[in-house]
């Protein structure tokens, strides 16, 4: 199960940011997945549990945004949507495609949860 890989390397990167920032805790980390990246949805939530617990985002929740798939058409020049099974251009129906995205896992955003200023410090 490599989603509970891919959940101590996206820890790892969080508690980064959380150091970095001052912070003490995390409340949110949101991910966006593309059908093509090879990460199965249900499974990195269920790998994100057992990764988190003990760190700094041991009670945040993951928010997982699905992304499109979207090709470029080397012979007429479109860009839109295909299918995973099935990467044509839907303006000319060419299989000569780029991928623009749909296999790409990103991280969006990290939501913190701030350390009190200590009055008289």
């Amino acid at each position: 199960m490599h989603e509970l890989a891919i959940c101590q390397s996206l820890l790892h990167s969080v508690e980064r940011t959380v150091r970095a920032n001052g912070a003490r805790e995390v409340s949110s980390v949101c991910l966006s997945i593309g059908p093509l990246s090879g990460v199965e949805a249900p499974l990195l939530e269920r790998a994100w549990t057992i990764a988190r617990a003990g760190s700094l985002a041991a009670e945040a929740r993951l928010v997982i945004t699905p992304s499109p798939i979207l090709v470029r058409c080397a012979q007429c020049g479109h860009e839109g949507p295909a299918k995973a099974n099935r990467l044509l251009c839907e303006s000319c129906d060419d299989w000569r495609v780029t991928l623009v995205s749909g296999d790409e896992m990103l991280l969006l955003s990290v939501e913190l949860v701030e350390t009190p200023e200590l009055e008289g410090a």
